[in-house]
């Protein structure tokens, strides 16, 4: 499994230029980012050149083999190429059992679909989204059920975002 959002995930890359002429490889292909809870997981996908990410329908989980199965179609569907799984860290920025559960869950994604898996931050994502989602005219109903989804969102581009600001050679600082 992948943290580091500067590692390429496949060897298939297109040559882009960026603005001040430097050639920079871009990944071929889509990459998911999920926010995974007990009972939902927001599903977000990039463009095909990872730089702008948008929400695909909020999984409602019911058991694993459900929810991989439902994971296999929009990756199949968008052909995905990389996978993001929001990591719930504490404010303090340590792990706890929140974040156990989900390395254990991006191991099983990473072995069940043999796709490079990263895990991202996503402390105050869901606080984000409602946020975000306050400032529409959506029901209280609707805001809910678009929580994850936009959550999933921040995360993929929050990611993205890193890793196009690593490439070239702009780093924030840590």
């Amino acid at each position: 499994m992948n943290s580091n959002p500067n590692e390429p995930g496949s060897n298939e890359t297109e040559q882009s230029r960026s603005p001040r002429g430097n050639a920079r490889k871009l990944p071929v292909g889509r990459i998911l980012g999920l926010d995974v809870g007990s009972r939902r997981i927001g599903v977000a996908v990039s463009d095909p050149l990872g730089i702008t990410a948008q929400g695909l329908e909020t999984l409602q989980r019911r058991n694993k083999r459900y929810d991989f199965e439902c994971l296999q179609r929009v990756i199949q569907e968008y052909d995905v190429r990389e996978i993001v799984v929001g990591l719930p860290l504490r404010m303090s920025g340590a792990e706890g059992i929140q974040s156990d559960k989900m390395q254990t869950f991006a191991e099983e994604v990473r072995k069940r679909f043999r796709l490079p898996v990263h895990l991202w931050d996503e402390r105050l994502t869901s606080a984000q989204a409602n946020r975000l989602l306050r400032q529409t005219d959506l029901s209280i109903e609707k805001r809910g059920k678009a929580v994850d989804r936009m959550a999933a969102v921040l995360i993929l581009q929050g990611w993205m975002e890193q890793r196009a600001g690593t490439a070239s050679g702009f780093r924030l600082p840590e």
